[in-house]
């Protein structure tokens, strides 16, 4: 289903949510509990991934960057 993109070895904290950011790094953001706002983003590593369309990119399991194809139904948009 996924395949890697690249190996990061992120060790993962509670609390946080991991995502690739716009520049293809993996950043975290403290995540908003009980009403508590979430905190600003923080870049972890720096890995430059180039992101292609019609995939889903996300930090799996092992602390790596992988990649699933999207499921889309119906028709393009013209």
């Amino acid at each position: 289903m996924a395949e890697k993109v690249e190996k990061a070895g992120i060790k993962r904290e509670k609390g946080y949510l991991y995502y690739l950011d716009k520049q293809g790094d993996v950043s975290r953001a403290k995540m908003a509990r009980g009403g508590k706002k979430g905190g600003k983003p923080e870049k972890v590593t720096k890995a430059g991934v180039k992101r292609e369309e019609g995939y889903l990119y996300f930090i799996d399991k092992q602390g790596d960057i992988s990649r699933a194809k999207m499921a889309r139904r119906g028709k393009k948009k013209k």
